[in-house]
């Protein structure tokens, strides 16, 4: 029962795929023969085919994003978070060593991203590295199915847990890289906030199922429907709420497939002799020339703080909920959804903001939003809103939770999308990978610092609110160093 369940639910979404897959391709199929009637060209049709063909590499590398939201959303925020801290029984203590746990695997990344990144380069096409850490995001978001509540090992969870992330950020490293391949400078800002709009449409997707047909109440054991979980799956051991890590490793697997269907690397080559040490001397020499390009370097410090703090808001973000507004699972799903779908509204707004005023305005006005949103968090308790005293019964810090949840969504699916944008037009387009790790670096090297100040201020003071107060620095350094940022240095 324990493995027939998830792979149950991983066979139906297979099915579903394959529906979806062919009928994409019958509309494909049309289109080229409608045109092909129309033309009176045939340099006219050969054209048509490429775009095409550019059209489905760009759909495909779309689909990453699709397939890799999950992780972010079930796991690191709205339906594993809380869930551990159920079995934990005490917010304050899941707080900390969730905090613990995320900051032992951002230390990981953070060293080993952008040597990755080098190598990647250097010594192969980058399509082989994303199989590898495909295979770390399967395995250890899989791994999560065994967080029993009869039976929790924390450190084996918490392993698991990491193995997956180390393998969707890395992936994510490789993926990021292949951006200024699928367009002009122009149009990369409105297909990098396409690409992180649909991979929040995803999230949203397998947010709704797992809270209409697999999270169950801890109280109820019933969905948010009103039903036990499918499947037989039972609720007295949770393993509704635990089919998220297998959903999550089958959604993954399912829909990297038109990513390697159509995704083709153009820098593939041969590994030459010495491929691993020239990549390791190219990345020392760039790190070396770092403050030779002040604009880069400040990117990546600026870059450095506001994503951490960002990544911080989502980590905790669920966890902060249930502990301080004493919400369920399914509570927290909830507002996952509204956070989910301004993420996704904005971020294809961000998009089109961006092709057309440049990604620097669209970073600066998401960070200033998202401080001021820090600043808010701290004001929200079960006991008063903004200084103001609530009832015990009243909805108030439910309703301000929620609007929060909503413009965390809404600025951090933006800014994302901005980030990598500025990435591209502040790296060197013939070490396109290395750049995208020392942006993981930059992203990852005070990763750990964020949830290791939480957990820690968290422990201390014991208070939650207090504990989350270190993102307000975070936002408020990341954006004073935005001030040295030329958003177009090639230029300059």
């Amino acid at each position: 029962m324990s493995f027939k369940c998830p792979f149950i639910l991983g066979a139906r979404y297979l099915c579903a795929a394959a529906r979806g897959g062919k009928s994409g391709q019958k509309c494909l199929s049309c289109a080229s023969v409608s045109f092909a009637v129309q033309s009176r060209s045939i340099m006219g049709s050969m054209d048509f085919m490429a775009e095409i063909s550019n059209r489905k590499r760009i759909w495909g590398w779309f689909f990453f994003d699709w397939a890799s939201q999950p992780y972010n959303t079930l796991l690191l925020t709205f339906i594993f978070g809380p869930y551990v801290k159920e079995l934990l029984g005490d917010g304050t203590s899941a707080q900390s060593v969730w905090g613990f746990g995320i900051g032992g695997a951002g230390i990981v990344i953070a060293i080993c991203a952008p040597v990755f990144g080098a190598m990647a380069d250097t010594s192969g096409n980058r399509l082989r590295w994303i199989w590898f850490f495909s295979l770390l995001y399967f395995v250890g978001a899989f791994g999560l199915w065994w967080a029993s509540p009869v039976s929790f090992n924390l450190t084996l969870i918490l392993v698991s847990f990491a193995i997956g992330l180390i393998g969707m950020e890395f992936a994510t490293i490789f993926t990021n890289s292949m951006l200024p391949d699928l367009g002009s400078r122009e149009e990369i800002g409105r297909i990098s906030g396409n690409g992180w709009a649909f991979g929040y449409i995803g999230g949203l997707f397998t947010l709704v199922v797992m809270l209409l047909l697999f999270a169950e109440n801890a109280e109820t054991g019933k969905t948010l429907i009103g039903i036990d979980p499918l499947f037989g799956l039972d609720a007295s051991l949770r393993e509704g709420t635990r089919a998220v890590g297998p959903l999550a490793a089958i959604w993954y697997a399912v829909f990297m497939i038109p990513f390697f269907l159509y995704v083709r690397d153009p820098k593939t080559t041969k590994a030459s002799r010495g491929a691993i040490q020239n990549a390791l001397n190219g990345l020392k020499n760039t790190l070396r020339n770092l403050p030779r390009s002040p604009s880069l370097f400040a990117y990546l410090g600026s870059s450095m703080f506001y994503r951490d703090a960002l990544n911080g808001m989502y980590v905790f973000g669920g966890i902060y909920a249930a502990g301080v507004l004493e919400w369920s699972v399914v509570d927290t799903g909830i507002f996952g959804i509204l956070a989910i779908i301004t993420g996704a509204v904005f971020a294809w707004l961000g998009g089109h903001a961006d092709s057309i005023y440049g990604p620097k305005p669209v970073i600066i006005i998401c960070v200033v939003l998202l401080t001021l949103v820090a600043v808010s968090i701290v004001f929200i308790s079960r006991e008063s809103v903004f200084g103001i005293p609530v009832g015990a019964g009243s909805s108030l810090p439910d309703i301000a939770f929620y609007v929060v949840g909503g413009l965390i969504g809404a600025a951090g699916g933006a800014l994302q999308s901005a980030s990598r944008t500025m990435m591209v037009r502040q790296a060197n387009p013939d070490r396109m990978t290395e750049a995208f790790g020392l942006y993981a670096l930059s992203g990852k090297a005070t990763s750990f610092i964020a949830p290791l100040l939480i957990g820690t201020l968290t422990l201390v003071t014991g208070s939650q609110q207090l504990g989350v107060t270190p993102l307000i620095g975070l936002f408020l350094i990341g954006l004073f160093l935005l001030i040295w940022v030329n958003p177009d240095p090639m230029e300059a």
